[in-house]
């Protein structure tokens, strides 16, 4: 009989484990290795904080993120690294704010030199939990049992990393609601007036994206399937069923750069095969701009305000995060326990809390882990 079982060796198990150094503990992980997502997180850079943080950067209740992120806050996550020799910086050519470490493994090890302590059950996946006083947790090789739970098992992105439903089936088992799951920070895929993104696989361009009154600027990345990079992965957080928009020349006036004889291709500062494909969309030949009248250019100015419904996205096998989750009406915020369950504890991703591109789910999953390292 263990004090404390916690279910899932990613960030958020990983950091309360490192934690509970006077306890008897144990970590049961699907996986062969602890932290294999921080492993593969931000080209294996893992993108760990953001120096920009606020509830306002999350989807969910602000309140409840507000009051977790300052029970742990991103400088007192850096303090925490630099001491344990982690030293993340910021990379200014990528997203904005965000801190990278040299590389993910140095995190992986971090963590496996503070829970050393800790038992850890690996290549150990969770098949159900009941609970009679205590919680007996079946697995595919044996049955735990523990005092206190902890599920901190992720949510359904990443399965060939070992994501799974099990934090929602536990949540649901003992009474708790589950938003409906859906994939994000991912890539679109494109309904048939937008086919010409395909043809530009491989292309990326700087651009602005607006969505459900978001905007965000930066690189958009043309792929087979549809489109991609950082400003689609983070729209892809707040788009519903509808419209977005693209701003394909961000900071300049399309009227202002269509002067002289030249093509409208050479006078656009963008790669030209974009602006082929861009043009043959509005149905628009590259011709001299001194020939184009005034309908014409009206068509070019779209270029500032292109609408794009997506058809929809490259789904979880591909995405970062799952939006939706574990209903935090139901979860004390001070220590992430149950309102329903005693000694029943739920940590990051599977709550339904989804942080944008650039560290911020790293930090609410350290924030969350620090609240009921506090706690428990």
């Amino acid at each position: 009989m263990y004090e404390i079982a916690i279910i899932g060796a990613g960030a958020s198990g990983l950091m309360l484990a490192s934690q509970l150094k006077n306890k008897d503990v144990c970590l049961i992980e699907t996986n062969s290795k602890i932290g294999q997502k921080i492993k593969v997180s931000g080209g294996a850079k893992c993108n760990i904080t953001n120096n920009l943080v606020t509830c306002d950067n999350y989807l969910g209740n602000k309140e409840f993120v507000k009051k977790v992120l300052k029970n742990f806050t991103n400088e007192q996550l850096l303090a925490f690294l630099n001491k344990n020799g982690v030293y993340p910086k910021i990379n200014p050519k990528l997203v904005k704010g965000t801190y990278f470490c040299n590389s993910s493994s140095d995190v992986i090890e971090m963590f496996t030199k503070l829970t050393t302590h800790i038992k850890k059950y690996l290549n150990t996946k969770v098949i159900d939990v009941d609970y009679d006083e205590v919680f007996t947790i079946k697995t595919d090789t044996k049955s735990i049992k523990a005092k206190k739970l902890v599920v901190a098992s992720g949510a359904l992105s990443y399965a060939s990393l070992g994501a799974s439903s099990i934090a929602f089936d536990i949540a649901s088992k003992f009474g708790h609601t589950v938003t409906i799951l859906n994939p994000a920070l991912v890539g679109f895929t494109v309904q048939k007036d937008q086919f010409w993104f395909k043809k530009l696989s491989g292309l990326s361009i700087m651009a602005k994206a607006k969505v459900e009154g978001k905007s965000f600027y930066g690189s958009l990345l043309f792929a087979h399937k549809g489109c991609s990079g950082p400003i689609i992965l983070n729209s892809s957080l707040y788009w519903k069923k509808g419209k977005m928009s693209f701003d394909f020349l961000p900071g300049k006036k399309v009227k202002k750069l269509l002067s002289g004889n030249a093509l409208i291709s050479s006078r656009l500062p963008l790669p030209k095969r974009f602006v082929q494909e861009f043009l043959t969309s509005i149905e628009l030949e590259d011709k001299p701009c001194n020939k184009l009248n005034k309908d014409e250019i009206e068509k070019l100015e779209t270029i500032h305000n292109y609408e794009f419904a997506p058809a929809g996205n490259f789904g979880f096998t591909k995405a970062e995060v799952t939006k939706g989750g574990i209903s935090t009406d139901e979860i004390d915020v001070d220590s992430m326990q149950s309102l329903k369950v005693k000694n029943l504890y739920f940590l990051g991703e599977c709550l339904d809390v989804t942080g944008e591109l650039g560290g911020y789910n790293f930090q609410f999953a350290f924030s969350s882990a620090m609240s009921c390292a506090k706690k428990i």
